[in-house]
């Protein structure tokens, strides 16, 4: 089989692509293009080149390059270019540059050698375009930053930037100096953020899922033996389209979340100083109130024995006298006894004050124990009595009833102070601290450095008129008994714990929701 002399070989052709083609392609190419020999003369521009600097090609041939400097370009930048050279590499900077009008513009430059076959330079390759808009641009978005970052960082109100899962993108110095404040801790801003989110609750799930905007929302911390603070939140969806270069054109988007915060704890302090001067009236007839309920109950408490002595000892004497009950005068009087005695008790049972049914709402118990300890400081101080108070960050609401709740830590605290108030001990800490238990339940201790309360009488200090304390101002006990009264209608427990043994410790603990 003889071979086809013109067939063609089994690579590809390497074509040779006429000079004229290349000519015209530097020529016509959207980039400044100029050659010089080796003393930066010039032997050839493009029409690029033309455009830009003004001159045209008859011009400038044969011109120096340095006929387009400014002389504003610093000589080091000259001589890392020609240092470049003469390794024979290529040089890439930016020079200020002069046009024919004498007007100036940013030339970003790339400076090649043209080697011969020998490695040897023969000419010089530059190619420039000018990048005075986009300088100007970049010059003009890193100005408006440093702007944005000076307001951001002078700002009051504290300001943090995250994304989608949580991450804290930007956040200036107020914010940094809350989440120190709140947490007592340095980089905790993801720990604020977090709580800001339990806070918040619908508010900020809504802002998250369907981008809606919220603002106002005051959200409250309290910090134990610090002013609690208030904070005012407004909160903002940042839609932005994604940086990276494969979704160019899918036009996808990323969201961000912008929380601002203002500290209002000055003003609600003044508020709250109002409210609990009303408060403490409201507490006081509350108190008189259930001073009364106390005094008629332990009235009918103490009448009802001997009304029922009399009662039996009446039927006792009815069964001996037998049919000559009617004529025994002392039959009689007992008969008159019992029926006043029972009228006495229907009477004081009908002048007990009425407890008011209360509506049922949301109630912070961090803010409740504040309110208590606020209104106790005078007992407090007056009986040398330290008070730590260690309240959760993180603490859900209960849904109940907001006096009864307020009376029933009331009583407690009160309880306390007096135990402490009969002991020798020169010691006195009353400790209350919230938490939350097994992720249901609203936890609170009461915890005093009196005598505590006997094992054996744990459950029975809950008994109505019973009391480990010597009786004063009146009938007592049944501070106790209310405090269990109210909590079981919250759905909840309260105990004392008997393993404790340097003082008096009750749990009470609450189900977030309580019907």
């Amino acid at each position: 089989m003889t071979q086809d002399s013109n067939a063609r070989p089994a690579g590809p052709a390497q074509t040779q692509v006429p000079p004229d083609i290349f000519r015209q392609t530097v020529e016509h190419a959207p980039i400044a293009i100029s050659i010089t020999d080796l003393q930066a003369n010039i032997i050839y521009v493009n029409r690029a080149f033309t455009s830009i600097t003004g001159y045209s090609s008859e011009e400038i041939i044969g011109q120096n390059e340095a006929v387009l400097s400014n002389g504003t370009t610093p000589r080091l930048v000259y001589q890392a270019l020609w240092g470049r050279l003469a390794q024979k590499k290529p040089w890439s900077g930016v020079l200020v540059n002069r046009r024919r009008d004498n007007s100036l513009y940013l030339a970003e430059l790339t400076v090649a050698p043209v080697l011969d076959e020998q490695n040897s330079p023969i000419y010089y390759l530059g190619m420039h375009r000018d990048t005075s808009d986009l300088h100007e641009l970049e010059q003009r978005v890193n100005s408006q930053r440093l702007m944005i970052e000076a307001v951001l960082n002078a700002s009051p109100a504290a300001m943090v930037v995250c994304d989608s899962q949580y991450r804290i993108l930007l956040s200036n110095p107020s914010f940094q100096r809350l989440a120190r404040d709140l947490t007592g801790q340095d980089n905790s801003h993801g720990q604020l953020l977090a709580l800001l989110r339990d806070n918040l609750g619908a508010a900020f799930e809504a802002l998250e899922k369907t981008g809606k905007p919220f603002s106002g929302r005051e959200v409250s911390f309290d910090l134990g033996g610090r002013t609690p603070r208030w904070l005012s939140c407004d909160g903002r969806a940042i839609n932005t389209e994604d940086e990276h270069a494969q979704i160019l054109f899918a036009h996808e988007e990323e969201h961000y979340l912008l929380l601002t915060l203002n500290d209002i704890s000055g003003l609600r302090q003044k508020q709250e100083d109002s409210r609990l001067h009303a408060l403490k009236a409201l507490m006081a007839e509350e108190e008189l109130m259930e001073g009364m309920r106390e005094t008629f109950n332990g009235a009918i408490h103490r009448l009802q024995g001997p009304v029922n002595l009399i009662s039996a000892a009446m039927r006792m004497l009815e069964r001996r006298l037998g049919d000559n009950a009617e004529n025994d005068p002392v039959l009689s009087a007992m008969r008159e006894a019992s029926a006043a005695g029972l009228e006495a008790l229907e009477n004081l049972s009908g002048s007990i004050p009425v407890r008011q049914e209360e509506a049922r709402m949301p109630v912070n118990l961090n803010q409740l124990i504040r309110e208590v300890i606020t209104m106790s400081t005078d007992r407090l101080l007056a009986q040398g009595i330290v008070v730590n108070w260690q309240p959760a960050l993180r603490l859900p609401w209960v849904m109940g009833a907001e006096s009864g709740l307020r009376g029933m830590i009331k009583h407690l605290v009160d309880n306390a102070i007096e135990s402490m108030s009969q002991s020798q001990s020169y010691d006195r800490e009353l400790f209350i601290s919230t938490s939350v238990e097994n992720g249901k339940l609203v936890r609170m201790e009461i915890t005093d450095t009196g005598p505590g309360i006997p094992e054996d009488l744990a459950l029975k200090v809950f008994e109505p008129f019973f009391s480990t304390k010597k009786p004063h101002r009146g009938v007592r006990g049944m501070g106790l008994t209310m405090v269990q009264e109210v909590v079981a209608q919250h759905a909840g427990m309260v105990h004392f714990d008997t393993h404790y043994k340097k003082g008096g410790r009750v749990i009470v603990e609450l189900p977030f929701s309580a019907t």
